[in-house]
């Protein structure tokens, strides 16, 4: 597992850092206002329902049956199963993209802002969703791809292949974004293209394990029906952080412009430690546990279970604590220059302080849910899920309403809700909280049913782990703590001085993590789990 923990990540790190540069390219072509808030808009919609049908649920029903035919049956099987399967998914998402690209006009309607009277802006959106919206098909069909590789242990393919989107995006951005009438469309066309060329990307790899079959229709063959009946429950199960994220969207619609924009590059800031060592895993992990759970290997499955919760805590911990004490610097430094202001960088920072608070729960979520999706239980992470959904819905209206007394001064709230809302900075603070709440009760509901079932039992040396970690954490805040007091303001420096100032507090807060860990006996062997 940590073999491939370490090929999944490595690839996964090309993939963020590449998508930083994609943010970085967009935010200093376009900044952060109604355009670019717009083509976010359109961009998150095809890829929640891309994380909702292909990464999130199918994923997690598809993954255990392919393994467990892997494991019991000829290949000859296998092969027909993927044959099968590929052949209902591309038959469903291509009638489900067909009604998107027919009701474009329902949907922009749905997230457009609190002006959607501007017939301009609306059409934007629209234009931008009917280029986007065929990435679904095709970037669910990778995902399959992906996940009959991973289940070869092949980790590193799945892993490099969104490198390609962000290639594209960045190529629109710079070169063709100047060429067209409606620069921001650039982006739109950056996205249809990177689906097809990452389809392509995939099929080499499958054709190396003799798993590249034409696809054909199997909705009655009895381990798609499996497939499926694992997959209707996990729609929210294993989605829900992505149904949180499309409800938050609707809200931020209504909030000043930019707030799309402002939450779209916080997420980026998680994206890394989530994508490198929460995603990855979770995506080693299925795997390893659904072998385990075929074989009836119950100490296995529990001793896999405990490392993935050591490894998730080692980098999730002290990534929150560094990006809630960083998120100022860090964002001046990758995004503020031409039109990416000195403002923006606060709001994206108010953004990045709420998200991040709940980075752990994101991330042990990645671990815990693949608990019991490989012992092919769907049902319990429902529960879960729904709970927490509700929740975050009522987090996010009373943090507006609270933020809302605080922050709205009395004549801007004279002007009616509904306007102060779209005038008022810094009010989208309350939906990166609601989130990171909401995840975390997720997150304790899903532990307490973990507990009942007795398929996980706790391995000797927790109890100094989390003292260490505490410790390490304490460490190297301090360090932080210390050198932001020394180092002058960000926005105040150029752009090297700014990269200087950057590298010396995120070498020395990581450098005070890394030897206070060493000195109280952490040694890397430990990383081998079992």
């Amino acid at each position: 597992m940590l073999r491939g923990l370490l090929s999944f990540s490595s690839m996964t790190m090309i993939s963020r850092v590449l998508g930083l540069v994609r943010d970085q390219a967009i935010t200093i072509t376009f900044g952060a206002n109604a355009t670019t808030d717009a083509f976010w808009v359109a961009f998150r919609v095809p890829n929640f329902l891309r994380r909702l049908f292909a990464e999130g649920s199918f994923a997690t029903a598809f993954v255990p049956v392919f393994t467990e035919v892997k494991e019991t049956r000829p290949h000859a099987d296998l092969r027909e199963l993927m044959s099968r399967v590929s052949g209902t998914l591309g038959g469903v998402l291509l009638v489900l993209t067909a009604l998107g690209m027919i009701f474009t006009p329902q949907i922009a309607w749905l997230f457009a802002d609190a002006d959607a009277g501007d017939p301009a802006k609306y059409g934007l959106l629209v234009d931008l969703l009917r280029l986007t919206f065929p990435f679904l098909l095709f970037v669910s069909l990778t995902a399959l791809a992906g996940g009959a590789l991973n289940s070869f242990q092949k980790f590193a393919m799945p892993a490099l292949t969104p490198v390609i989107l962000n290639l594209c995006m960045i190529a629109g951005a710079l070169w063709l974004a100047p060429h067209l009438q409606v620069p921001i469309l650039a982006l739109g066309w950056a996205v249809l293209a990177a689906g097809v060329l990452q389809l392509l990307f995939q099929l080499p790899s499958l054709r190396g394990i003799n798993l590249l079959t034409l696809p054909r229709w199997g909705w009655t063959h009895p381990d798609v029906r499996r497939v499926l009946t694992l997959m209707v429950p996990t729609l929210f199960g294993s989605s829900v952080a992505q149904i949180n994220l499309m409800l938050d969207t609707v809200i931020a619609a209504k909030l000043i412009d930019g707030s799309q924009s402002w939450l779209s590059l916080a997420d980026r800031f998680l994206e890394l430690p989530l994508g490198v060592f929460g995603v990855a895993l979770g995506t080693v992990i299925l795997p390893a546990l659904a072998r385990h759970h075929v074989k009836t290997d119950g100490e296995g499955f529990s001793n896999a279970l405990d490392w993935g919760l050591r490894m998730t805590l080692l980098i999730a911990v002290p990534a929150m604590l560094g990006l809630l004490l960083l998120a100022q610097p860090l964002i001046a430094t990758l995004f503020q220059y031409r039109e990416f202001t000195a403002f923006d960088t606060r709001m994206t920072a108010f953004s990045v302080y709420g998200l991040s608070f709940g980075l752990p729960a994101f991330a042990l979520l990645k671990v815990v849910l693949p608990a019991f999706y490989s012992r092919q239980d769907t049902k319990t992470p429902v529960r879960a899920g729904v709970a927490a959904l509700v929740a975050n819905m009522v987090f996010n209206f009373v943090l507006l309403a609270v933020l809302y007394q605080v922050m709205v001064p009395d004549a801007l709230k004279a002007e009616g809700v509904m306007v102060a809302l779209a005038k008022q900075p810094g009010l989208h603070l309350a939906l990166g909280i609601a989130s990171a709440l909401s995840s975390y009760l997720n997150l304790i509901l899903l532990w307490y049913w973990l507990g009942r079932t007795g398929v996980y039992r706790r391995r000797p040396g927790w109890g100094s782990y989390v003292l260490r970690l505490a410790l390490s954490c304490a460490a190297m805040v301090a360090v932080l703590l210390a050198m932001l007091q020394w180092l002058p303001s960000f926005d105040g420096l150029d752009k090297w001085q700014r990269i200087g100032s950057l590298a010396l507090l995120v070498g020395g807060g990581g450098l005070a993590y890394l030897l206070a860990m060493a000195a109280m006996g952490f040694r890397l062997r430990e990383l081998r789990g079992h």
